[in-house]
Parts: C-alpha cells; sequence; structure tokens
C-alpha cells in the first residue's frame, strides 16, 4: 500500500526536481510569437492576421519582451513593413515554424524557487500537427531546438501535446479535455492513468481536471484554451452558449456542469464565471472556432480576441473584472480566427531569472 506522504511524482522528472509549469499571470521575461506567413493556411487572410500581430505587437511591448520568429528575410521585410517602425523590446529570431501556433509547437517553460533565486527549464513535447492532419505544420516540432534555451534545462516528455491543450493556476491543478488529450492520434498506447503522471511530472501539478470536448470548428479535436481558463488559484471562465439550438450548446453545458462540480488541488471549490459565446462566425461557408476564451495575460496587459459582435463589450467587462490590476485590450481577431486559432494559439509566455 503506497505511503501516504509518497510523492505524485516520477523520481528525476522536472516536478520531483521541484519545477512547475507557472500561471499565466505570474510576471513574464517575456512572449514568443510567429509572423503569419503559410499560405495554405491563410488563403487569401494573411494581411488581415498581420493587422492581429500588429495590434498584438503593439499591445505588449511596452510591458515585456517579444521574441518574435520569422523564418526568413521576405517575412521579415513584411513583419517590418507591417509593423510601420522598429519597436522597444521587439527582438527578432530566423526560425522555420510553419505557422503562428506557437503554443501548441513551442516548449512550456517552467521555474523553481529554491534559496531565494529562481531556476528556469523547459518542457519538450511532441508535435504531430494535431494528430498528422497538417504536413506542411509539422516542422514546428523542431521550433524549440532552434531557440536561444542554451542557459535553460531541457526535459522531453516523450509524448504528444500542445500547449492550447493545457491551462494550469500555477499552484498544482491543470485543465485539460477528454477529447483532445485521449485523441487516438494523439498517444494511442498511453491510458488515460498514463497521461495523467505526465502531466503530474513534466507540469508540476498533483490536481488533473478533464472537461469532456470543445468547440465546433476546433480542428484540435478540443483545446482547452478555446473553452475554459484559469483565471485565478481557484477561479476559471468557461465560454456557455445560450442558444439550445447551436450545436455547442449542449458540450458547454456538459463542461459547465462538470465544472460545478470540481475542486482545486487544495479541496477549494471552483469559482465558475460564465463568459458568452460569439455568434456562429463564419467565414466563407466555415464555422470559426471564435471564443473568447482564448485570451492571453501579459504583463499589465490581457489580450482578448474580439470580433466585432455585441458580445465583444461583455465578454471585455468579465475580464477586466478578472484583471482589475492590468488593462484589458480586445484585438481583432475576425481575420486571424480563419486558421483556427486566435490570441492564445499564437502566443507563448516565458518566465526566466534574465533575459535571454
Amino acid at each position: 500500500m503506497e505511503s501516504p506522504d509518497a510523492s505524485p511524482f516520477t523520481p528525476k522528472s522536472p516536478a520531483a526536481l521541484g519545477y512547475r509549469m507557472p500561471a499565466e499571470w505570474e510576471g513574464h521575461a517575456g512572449t514568443w510569437l510567429s509572423w503569419p506567413y503559410n499560405k495554405e493556411t491563410w488563403e487569401g487572410h494573411l494581411e488581415g492576421a498581420e493587422e492581429a500581430f500588429v495590434q498584438m505587437i503593439s499591445a505588449l511591448t511596452p510591458h515585456e519582451t517579444v521574441h518574435l520568429a520569422v523564418p526568413n528575410a521576405e517575412v521579415e521585410a513584411r513583419a517590418m513593413k507591417a509593423l510601420k517602425e522598429k519597436r522597444d523590446n521587439l527582438v527578432l529570431h530566423c526560425i522555420e515554424t510553419g505557422d503562428v501556433w506557437f503554443r501548441d509547437y513551442g516548449p512550456t517553460f517552467l521555474v523553481r524557487e529554491q534559496n531565494g533565486k529562481k531556476d528556469t527549464a523547459y518542457a519538450k513535447w511532441t508535435y504531430n500537427a494535431y494528430g498528422n492532419k497538417y504536413a506542411d505544420l509539422l516542422i514546428g516540432n523542431e521550433a524549440p531546438d532552434k531557440m536561444p534555451l542554451q542557459n535553460a534545462k531541457r526535459f522531453d516528455a516523450g509524448i504528444v501535446l500542445e500547449g492550447g491543450s493545457i491551462d494550469v493556476n500555477g499552484s498544482g491543478s491543470v485543465l485539460t479535455t477528454e477529447s483532445c488529450l485521449l485523441s487516438p492520434d494523439r498517444n494511442p498506447n498511453l491510458t488515460k492513468a498514463d497521461i495523467e503522471q505526465k502531466l503530474r511530472d513534466y507540469l508540476g501539478v498533483t490536481n488533473v481536471l478533464w472537461l469532456k470536448e470543445g468547440i465546433a470548428g476546433d480542428d484540435t479535436t478540443g483545446h482547452i484554451d478555446d473553452i475554459t481558463r484559469f483565471t485565478g488559484k481557484s477561479r476559471v471562465v468557461t465560454v456557455v452558449e445560450d442558444d439550445p439550438q447551436d450545436e455547442n450548446y449542449a458540450p458547454l453545458q456538459e463542461n459547465l456542469q462538470r465544472l460545478k462540480t470540481m475542486r482545486d488541488e487544495d479541496g477549494t471549490p471552483l469559482s465558475v464565471i460564465s463568459l458568452p459565446m460569439p455568434q456562429a462566425f463564419m467565414v466563407d461557408g466555415r464555422r470559426m472556432a471564435a471564443s473568447y476564451a482564448n485570451f492571453y495575460v501579459a504583463n499589465g496587459v490581457v489580450l482578448v480576441p474580439i470580433y466585432k459582435q455585441n458580445a465583444d463589450l461583455e465578454a471585455l467587462k468579465i475580464f477586466q473584472s478578472c484583471f482589475p490590476d492590468r488593462k484589458v485590450i480586445g484585438i481583432d481577431c475576425r481575420e486571424l480566427i480563419w486558421g483556427y486559432g486566435s490570441v492564445h494559439c499564437v502566443s507563448q509566455q516565458f518566465n526566466v531569472n534574465k533575459e535571454i
């Protein structure tokens, strides 16, 4: 019988060594982005996606360094032309990523506090382009190898996982979905228990909270960052569809009911705040995975995707109440969402003890 004092972590894993994934609202050293350039993804929406990046970079650089990946000189020139002027706190790196989804193929940064000092590491997951759906995106798996991370310890998790499929409160709890992490096109040889152990070992969590599935139009089989996110240790926001005829109504109601029974790692019941869903957002006849849950928390600001709909204002007010010490900024994602994602999908925070 296991001792009640037994560690939930595998020996020598990042968590056993004291590392954890910080909450997004903890202090950042910076944000990683990758400028849009994949014409197979954007199909005539490239300029609109670039404009969304201009808005994000303009909002972020007054508060933290933005590290921007560009694959070549041509794309760098496009980026600088769109930005119109040189920005302080903007650092460019020549890295081919395949596309903008840095959250999914990028590393997950980990921190460890020992003797008053912060030590940095990162977890490298395997990225298979959402179950090998997109051959042109597979190169994203190599992007972490080309990032300037020589001063950070690396841990290879050895499982397929995208960063958008997990969300942590930084103190021991992680949210995820069954439809994504248990999908047979990710890790068919791993059980649910196996995957939970990987999350504990590589995120430093002890409490895995499972929702069922994501929203219509999401090609990831249900990333958590489109539906439910932590905004505090024991507080989450979750999107809810009010129209019973909408295809999102039933799955989001089930997620809501699950959340109402969930507790954080200390046993405190979650405080659940409902976010509206945008009206069914169609582009060229295809439903987009538009959601206000795909927000990004940075130093001093919260970037929230908006779609020029009536619900935008309500969503922005909710986020301002959740983050009263930060400025909430709406980012027009009507074109960016064409690529199946928005603000959180394209960004990756890093927390280090010094700039890289």
